[in-house]
């Protein structure tokens, strides 16, 4: 299958150069052409516009930001679906709102190109290893074809139903670690209000039951959100704003969850 790589940042980049390291014919394009600088010697083959990427893959993956670059790069005048051929599968790997992928899918099958939406998580490190987690919506049959590329990097890739539903279990996941982020924020500061040393609290907890990815994060941050909040901040923002529209769109009551993620974009200064 040959694949074409857009969005080569710190988690797409090694998500890309796994793909390539296994094996498959690999294109990539970026706005940046310093972007494509740690590729010069991978022998991938680079594109001039997202439509090339387009006609010269099977499978073409996207890893940019937002609803909107995902919408530029795939439907633009020169964006992939402009080039690609009747057949191809297009693999969304952002975490935008289910809707846009939903609505992607119709404008890809009018032109007999499959459209799986795959948000990942684990980050850079994680996709380095091949231990991406792929949460995939869309049809079976397509996420066949697109397994022997999602397991270079990923493992395990979960299908979870039609396009969309990669799109709301990843956005839950997220909702979920940042109401975490607070739980374990105020457990210190209460710990500390009662006399414990909060990095004796921290290696108590992170090897115990109440234990959470979340914690490691704080943990490993010295108790503190704030690197957290310069790289991720304005993400998890994004993610709990969505959630919270198709919570409220659907009439579903999201409970304590939110009011605890809603609790971690205030002290992030990030409040949606």
């Amino acid at each position: 299958m040959r694949v074409g790589f857009i969005g080569l940042g710190s988690q797409g980049g090694p998500m890309a150069q796994r793909i390539i390291a296994a094996g498959h014919p690999t294109t990539l394009w970026a706005r940046r052409a310093a972007t494509l600088d740690p590729f010069a010697r991978s022998g991938a083959a680079t594109a001039e516009s997202p439509a090339a990427l387009g006609a010269a893959s099977d499978l073409a993956c996207v890893c940019v930001v937002g609803d909107d670059d995902v919408r530029e790069v795939l439907t633009g005048a020169d964006g992939v679906l402009a080039g690609m051929d009747s057949g191809g599968v297009v693999a969304v790997h952002s975490t935008i709102h289910p809707d846009t992928c939903r609505e992607l899918a119709k404008v890809a099958a009018a032109q007999g190109v499959a459209l799986i939406d795959a948000p990942v998580s684990g980050g850079g490190p994680a996709a380095e290893a091949g231990r991406l987690l792929v949460m995939a919506g869309g049809d079976p049959d397509v996420l066949a074809r697109c397994r022997p590329v999602f397991d270079s990097y990923a493992d395990p890739v979960v299908h979870l139903g039609d396009v969309g539903a990669g799109q709301v279990t990843k956005l839950l996941n997220n909702l979920l670690f940042t109401a975490n982020l607070a739980t374990s924020m105020t457990t210190f500061a209460l710990g500390t209000e009662l006399g414990v040393d909060p990095a004796r609290l921290g290696e108590v907890i992170g090897r115990g039951s109440a234990n959470s990815f979340a914690l490691g994060r704080v943990v490993d941050a010295g108790i503190s959100l704030d690197r957290l909040a310069q790289y991720a901040g304005a993400l998890l923002r994004k993610d709990v704003s969505l959630v919270a529209g198709l919570a409220d769109a659907a009439g579903a009551e999201p409970g304590v969850v939110l009011t605890a993620a809603d609790a971690t974009l205030a002290l992030m200064d990030q409040r949606r």
